[in-house]
């Protein structure tokens, strides 16, 4: 997700690549997306804050990654997973914990914990995985990364709730143990006190058996009678807060 938060420009776990998977020199062997990117990384505007929830290929692109050096953009990222950036290339890379914060200007941003793993391969099983909540003087913003279902969500409700929260709905079948289904999401996302709900993690790569459109046809009936709370449908829509 690109978005625009007090002047700030945040991109979240960018993919942006034809394929996700291991590179062997120009060649990335591994998935290939089912959607073109909204966006070409030459038409991004400048990105101020990339935030990475966890290592996994589809979520932390080190070929996008790359592309998006810049001496002005500060990287945020799960513990024990800066060694896959070149971290001298960004204007800083700070690695935070379930519970730790970072400050980019007017943007406080935290880490929770999320029912997920961490491992890139079957060995690195040390490195972290994170929810994040970004707050400003004006906006709260939910970002749940990748998770199964969990109760940590309603541990971030406060009197002022989020505007906005960035949901993955999608590869639940079989994965259940590590993806949530839309209703979960939407149950989370409710639990945690967020206005609107934004769906992630479907209709880019087959990670799972569902049908393509099931994750966003769930998330609108779970919706039910306020389907104006899902704030886009599909890849390239765009949303601004009321």
């Amino acid at each position: 997700m690109l978005l625009r938060i007090d002047g700030l420009t945040v991109l979240t776990d960018p993919v942006l690549g034809r394929r996700v998977g291991i590179g062997l020199g120009p060649v990335t062997l591994g998935l290939k997306r089912l959607v073109e990117p909204a966006l070409l990384i030459d038409e991004l505007p400048h990105i101020d804050v990339i935030l990475l929830s966890h290592a996994h290929m589809d979520h932390f692109d080190r070929r996008t990654l790359r592309r998006l050096e810049h001496r002005g953009t500060t990287v945020i990222t799960a513990a024990k997973t800066s060694d896959l950036l070149r971290a001298g290339h960004y204007r800083r890379v700070d690695e935070i914990g379930w519970g730790q914060r970072a400050r980019v200007g007017p943007l406080e941003i935290r880490a929770f914990p999320v029912n997920h793993w961490g491992a890139r391969m079957r060995s690195d099983t040390y490195r972290g995985y994170n929810g994040y909540t970004i707050e400003s003087g004006r906006y709260r913003v939910l970002f749940g990364g990748d998770t199964a279902a969990t109760t940590s969500f309603r541990g971030l409700k406060k009197s002022r709730p989020f505007d906005l929260a960035i949901m993955p709905v999608g590869a639940y079948d079989p994965w259940i143990r590590v993806h949530c289904t839309p209703e979960q999401a939407w149950q989370m996302a409710h639990e945690a006190g967020s206005e609107f709900f934004l769906p992630v993690h479907h209709q880019t790569f087959a990670l799972s058996r569902e049908p393509y459109y099931q994750p966003i046809e769930r998330t609108l009936a779970a919706a039910g009678r306020h389907p104006e709370r899902v704030a886009v449908h599909r890849i390239g829509q765009e949303f601004r807060l009321p």
